[in-house]
């Protein structure tokens, strides 16, 4: 696989030469497996075709159980400068639930060492699991903030299909998730970083000031990214492209050097529909005047009378030209994106 994901990093460099990244990412995945000469390899093999910038934000996606000072120390003198820890619940009987192999104390013992060594470490927690205390994780959240964490990512539960959840939940061990324990724990969430100082600046996730992740930031902003590896997505101008979904297909495809991405060019519509749905999940909003420049004022107009409803309802509000996400909206912000988006009428460019 390893040896695939060089290949292809090769084979896409050409396209990518007038391009300087300002982040490496290794996730999507379970990176912390890998030794330390494998993660090494991927890295010299990126730096060997593609330009970085002396400032790269170079983030590991690390699972707790996977988590010990030798690893750390060796992630950091590789260069990693950023950890990103999959923590999930605080609750062990969660953890089981999503067929976790970590427990709540291994978590917090990882996200101990991380701090210890790391300026910039990002949590991942999941909220909506059914019989989630709301006590626990609001205390979970406090404690890992106390604890040094800089960036939390919090993500509602989706059941996957064929996982022990979802067979729980059929047979009714388990109660199915609940839409409404969902909502009160994302505000929970929210109000309970926000008191500690933490900025809401997208949908999933917060910050302190100065700790954004600027790799998430480029998905949000338009920014082109190239992803390497089975299933990863690339987008560049206004072509989007995806990979090769199974690890078999994908080496095998490298190995016959045939195509193994599919692509899109995307057109005005989808470009604004994309617009729309990235910016209202930020904090930046979705201001009037880039609307228009990028699109032109017809695209303006238009927006404008697709939103006053969800101002009516106070879901969006408009101040200084820029139209952003409610507290109540928040939670509601993709569905009230797909809401907004263009799907028959296309207003001419002006």
């Amino acid at each position: 696989m390893l040896q695939a994901m060089a290949e292809e990093m090769r084979i896409r460099s050409d396209h990518w030469s007038d391009e300087t990244f300002h982040t490496l990412y290794l996730g999507g995945g379970t990176p912390s497996l890998l030794t330390l000469d494998q993660l090494a390899f991927l890295k010299e093999n990126a730096y060997a075709h593609y330009r970085f910038s002396d400032t790269i934000e170079f983030t590991l996606e690390v699972n707790p159980e996977d988590v010990t000072l030798e690893r750390i120390k060796r992630w950091k003198n590789l260069g990693v400068n950023r950890l990103s820890l999959g923590l999930q619940s605080f609750e062990d009987r969660d953890l089981t639930l999503m067929n976790r192999s970590h427990t709540a104390a291994d978590s917090l013992h990882s996200l101990e060492l991380a701090v210890a060594h790391f300026d910039r470490v990002s949590v991942d927690i999941i909220y909506g699991i059914p019989g989630q205390s709301d006590s626990i994780l609001e205390a979970g959240v406090r404690r890992v903030v106390a604890m040094g964490a800089t960036h939390v990512s919090a993500y509602a539960l989706t059941v996957e299909p064929n996982t022990a959840l979802a067979r729980f939940i059929e047979k009714e061990l388990v109660e199915d998730v609940d839409e409404e324990q969902a909502e009160r724990q994302f505000l929970l969430i929210l109000d309970t970083l926000s008191d500690l100082g933490f900025d809401h600046y997208e949908t999933s996730n917060f910050a302190i000031p100065g700790h954004y992740s600027i790799n998430n930031s480029a998905y949000w902003k338009g920014t082109p990214y190239l992803g390497i590896g089975p299933s990863a997505h690339s987008f560049k101008g206004c072509r989007r492209s995806w990979n090769v979904a199974q690890n078999h297909k994908y080496m095998q495809a490298i190995a016959e050097e045939k195509p193994i991405f599919g692509s899109e060019d995307l057109s005005v519509k989808d470009r604004y529909n994309e617009f729309v749905m990235t910016s209202l999940r930020t904090i930046w909003g979705v201001s009037y005047s880039e609307l228009e420049q990028r699109f032109g004022v017809s695209y303006v107009h238009y927006f404008k009378m697709m939103i006053t409803p969800f101002i009516v309802d106070a879901l969006l509000f408009e101040e200084d030209g820029v139209v952003r996400a409610t507290r109540k909206g928040k939670f509601l912000i993709d569905g009230i994106a797909s809401d907004l988006f263009m799907i028959e009428i296309n207003p001419a460019r002006k």
